[in-house]
């Protein structure tokens, strides 16, 4: 048995449009696989739940033979080949402007 990170991607729609939700679950499962299938029932009841719809993709990573995952430990890995410089590849992908995230606090560089 390994420990796995898998990441499910839910959509969520209101009047004023769509917003988009990538979650990270830990899930303990003798293959990625199962662990995808494990992370997918959790996903379908964190939808019903939630009011959001789960658009069927999951992606996971073994976190490393280093037993209970603790303090610091890797959950999610994802290499993606791109052509763009640093700074546009993070306003690409991660820094849009259309995140909704908790600002950083008051002193603290952000970038």
């Amino acid at each position: 048995m390994n420990w796995y990170g898998v990441r499910c991607v839910f959509e969520w729609t209101a009047a004023s449009g769509r917003s988009y939700e990538e979650r990270i679950t830990l899930w303990r499962a003798p293959s990625a696989d199962d662990a995808i299938a494990l992370a997918e029932v959790e996903a379908e009841t964190y939808a019903c739940e939630s009011g959001v719809e789960y658009l069927g993709f999951a992606q996971s990573y073994r976190l490393g033979d280093h037993g209970v995952p603790g303090a610091g430990a890797e959950v999610f890995s994802l290499l993606r080949d791109s052509p763009l410089e640093p700074s546009a590849y993070l306003d690409a992908y991660f820094d849009t402007g259309a995140e909704r995230q908790q600002p950083l606090p008051d002193g603290l560089p952000d970038g």
